[in-house]
């Protein structure tokens, strides 16, 4: 009674740390992605009276017409599309990108009195404006990945973005892509002032309008490559002797799956094992540090799995319902049909040919 009382305590304290250290991890990386993202606007966009989208390109055109600092608009605008998302997103996101669209506002607002105006000339002015466009893109565009990756967003149209990314595979950085070109269009119907009082003439506007369409674009893809790589996944097949030990430690000691797969040689005609196993791309070289550790002559291929659904991996997204085959029929030889064609009595594909 009293070694099952104690295992129970044992396993419930370890359930409650792994809780812990997983809501420090993702609150870091909000973190991490929020200053690397403010930091981006703050040395390289603003100086250059740059404009970009979503709900900071908003807001920096307000700050540039009027005077009106981008924390504050970025936060009033952000709180009213914050509604839907933490009503269709949930409390966990909700939660983090409120903190996220706060600690946004604030260093919108306070890095730009705090950061030393030598560094921003020398950074972010001297280099020109187009070489501004590429390095404020890659910064913002990292730290919206590294938001969205632990599940919170740095607001705006990155809450719409997730929103339908939850629901479609829809790019996230296309998505943003497509509403940013719109906000970047709608700064050549206002005014636009330097920060030394002048007015921008309305053919630099232009020119703007151009380094914010590369801002955006060079932005989507840096959030695509962040996203696409944080989630590849790789497909390893392992030929060895000791795959009884290899399948032991990939479970119990590296916590994936493993697949054992009867094999046989057939230049040597011995029966043999396949190990099967499906991970995530930033795990590969823990698995192949362990792999080598038990059997350095163990034969191994790796490649790329260009999707992976289910438990561990991505979940499989969208609803039967309202696509072009309507609601799905399954019949008892389990092979899908539409209704139109169980009414007809059609379940053999080949028919439809």
């Amino acid at each position: 009674m009293a070694k099952s009382l104690s295992a129970t305590t044992s396993s419930s304290s370890k359930s409650t740390t792994a809780k812990v250290l997983t809501f420090v991890k993702e609150y870091f990386l909000v973190t991490l992605g929020i200053l690397l993202y403010v930091s981006g606007w703050t040395i390289f966009l603003v100086p250059n009276n740059l404009v970009g989208g979503g709900v900071s390109g908003i807001s920096s055109i307000i700050q540039y017409a009027t005077g009106f600092k981008m924390g504050y608009s970025y936060f009033i605008i952000n709180a009213v599309l914050l509604l839907a998302g933490f009503a269709i997103m949930g409390a966990s996101f909700g939660g983090k990108t409120i903190y996220a669209i706060i600690l946004a506002s604030v260093g919108l607002n306070v890095l730009q009195g705090i950061i030393p105006v030598e560094i921003i000339q020398t950074l972010g002015v001297q280099n020109g404006k187009l070489m501004a466009v590429i390095m404020g893109g890659i910064m913002a565009g990292l730290g919206i990945g590294v938001s969205m990756s632990a599940g919170g967003s740095t607001g705006g149209t990155d809450i719409i973005a997730l929103i339908v990314n939850k629901y479609r595979n829809v790019s996230p950085g296309k998505m943003i892509l497509a509403m940013d070109v719109v906000i970047i269009l709608s700064s050549m119907v206002f005014p636009s002032y330097t920060a030394e009082g002048g007015l921008v003439p309305w053919t630099e506007k232009v020119t703007t309008v151009v380094y914010g369409l590369i801002l955006v674009t060079v932005n989507s893809h840096v959030v695509d490559l962040y996203l696409s790589g944080s989630r590849q996944s790789v497909q390893l097949f392992i030929l060895s002797k000791k795959y009884d030990r290899i399948a032991d430690a990939i479970t119990n000691e590296l916590h994936r799956g493993v697949t054992v797969i009867p094999a046989k040689g057939w230049f040597t005609k011995q029966e043999s094992h396949v190990l099967m196993v499906i991970t995530r791309k930033t795990d590969l070289n823990l698995f192949l540090r362990y792999i080598r550790v038990i059997d350095p002559e163990a034969f191994l291929s790796v490649s790329s799995a260009t999707g992976v659904y289910g438990k561990g991996f991505d979940t499989i997204k969208g609803s039967r319902k309202g696509s072009a085959w309507g609601e799905m029929v399954l019949p008892a030889d389990g092979e899908p049909t539409s209704p139109k064609e169980a009414q007809e009595g059609k379940t053999d594909s080949s028919e439809a040919l």
